[in-house]
């Protein structure tokens, strides 16, 4: 289970890049993605598609290959495979058959946004996306918060603003910091309490990029005073 790049492709490991061109074949997220991540470090393998829908199936195909004695790489579109990405199914799949599952760090949103909180918050619940539909995401919101403990979220740039929102409407003062495009050429953090953050982007005529948001655990703070 390879970690690759969440943006930066600097960030890929020397042991990622052996495991590339180690193996017999890599299975992964999306062809195409990986098919750039691959031509760009000069390595060209066999790809297999193993996408969210049609992981079980697609799991059949690697035991296969597996079955022959060789070796596969999996891959997701960026960052660590399982963590809000396919992959879980994959690794339960191989293992029951026998299998030796190998982890190979990296790149994660997740431990990005967490490393530049600035908070020493010692739980932090990883959450992921919520769902879309905005009744069930303000009362799974509304649950993070109750718990009083820390955790980190990822949304697109389409309903990021209806999260901050959410969460300003839910608990305004909780401490966030919300990282936009992170590793990337245009990474921003944005940092301050929920209805700072929600103002601070509903003032923007246009939202782009990719983000990782880190809710402080209740009364802690991401500032030099904690």
């Amino acid at each position: 289970m390879v970690a690759t790049p969440i943006g930066n492709l600097g960030d890929i490991t020397y042991r990622a890049l052996e495991t590339f061109k180690a193996v017999d074949a890599i299975a992964c997220e999306d062809t195409r993605h990986t098919l750039q991540l691959l031509t760009h470090f000069g390595i060209r393998k066999p790809l297999l598609s193993c996408r969210a829908r049609n992981e079980e199936i697609a799991s059949e195909r690697v035991l296969e290959v597996l079955g022959k004695g060789q070796d596969v790489a999996y891959a997701s579109d960026a960052g660590t495979p399982g963590l809000s990405d396919p992959g879980a199914v994959l690794v339960r799949t191989a293992r029951a058959a026998g299998h030796r599952i190998v982890p190979i760090p990296g790149a994660s949103a997740f431990a990005s946004v967490l490393s530049v909180s600035g908070s020493s918050d010692k739980t932090v619940i990883f959450e992921g996306f919520l769902s879309p539909k905005p009744g069930r995401r303000r009362s799974r919101l509304r649950e993070l918060c109750e718990t009083g403990n820390a955790f980190v979220l990822y949304e697109s740039p389409y309903r990021i603003l209806k999260l901050l929102t959410d969460l300003a409407e839910i608990e305004g003062d909780r401490a966030i910091v919300v990282g936009r495009e992170l590793t990337k050429l245009h990474e921003e953090l944005v940092t301050g309490t929920a209805v700072e953050a929600r103002d601070a982007f509903a003032a923007r005529d246009k939202i782009l990029g990719e983000f990782s948001v880190y809710v402080a655990g209740k009364n802690r703070s991401i500032s030099a005073d904690d």
